[in-house]
């Protein structure tokens, strides 16, 4: 087989495990965005407020953390966003969004040990951080992504599987594959061994059936990240007086 022939297979060969872009409005991904704030609220009443006694709220919320890395990593992908700083400007609202809301974040408890994992406005700096260097191209920049992967992931909430389907998530935004789709689910999939159920991967027909609708909501630059830490803290001040009431708290 010569030359020719060998890159037209190669080219076919490619084009079959490709799969179409995904497009999304900005309306649409905003509204995803929205979403997953009100499941997050939902969820953290009920874990901080109800003792969990919820199942259909703890359920829902499991969909949050795919939601937000999608959100973020899709929005990394666009074309352009290294050369307009995008990456850096990002990394530092959630470094400082993320250490405003750790406060409210150890003292409503729930956690591994003390401060650990860290919130996940922290997860999402990771991945930013990991993809950052991905962008830059350059063996030495992919191997200070994989560190920042490996030593970030262990420290964050939601750990490993966040990232690599973050980090899977963006591949697939820029260039769509099968491999990257089969990475997207198996690193959703395997939030079941934090979550203790499946109910992760019901963020992603979500996913799947925005790319086909086109909501008119508009973007609230600063909401997201103010949010965080300002609702973390009201569920901590309301804690307060249902303490002095009696109220057992668990988490």
């Amino acid at each position: 087989m010569d030359k020719n022939n060998t890159a037209a297979v190669a080219a076919m060969t490619d084009s079959r495990l490709s799969l179409p872009r995904l497009h999304i409005a900005d309306g649409t991904l905003e509204a995803l965005k929205w979403l997953g704030l009100l499941l997050m609220t939902g969820d953290h009443v009920n874990k901080y407020l109800l003792n969990d006694t919820v199942p259909l709220l703890f359920d829902a919320g499991r969909a949050v953390m795919p939601i937000f890395v999608f959100v973020l990593a899709f929005n990394l992908a666009r074309s352009g966003t290294l050369a307009r700083g995008v990456y850096q400007r990002t990394m530092l609202r959630l470094a400082i969004f993320g250490a405003l809301a750790t406060p409210a974040f150890i003292a409503l408890g729930g956690l591994l040990a003390g401060w650990w994992p860290l919130n996940i406005l922290f997860t999402l700096l990771v991945l930013t951080a990991t993809l950052f260097f991905l962008e830059r191209g350059g063996k030495a920049n992919v191997l200070a992504a994989c560190v920042i992967a490996l030593l970030g992931g262990s420290s964050v909430e939601f750990w490993w599987p966040a990232i690599l389907m973050g980090v899977a998530v963006w591949f697939y935004a820029k260039r769509p594959t099968a491999t990257a789709l089969v990475v997207v689910v198996l690193a959703c999939a395997a939030l079941a061994v934090i979550n203790l159920n499946f109910w992760a991967l019901a963020a992603l027909p979500a996913i799947a059936a925005a790319s086909h609708i086109d909501v008119r909501c508009p973007r609230w630059k600063w909401a997201f990240y103010a949010y965080y830490p300002v609702h973390l803290t009201a569920l901590w001040l309301i804690r307060i007086p249902m303490s002095h009431a009696g109220y057992l708290f668990f988490s």
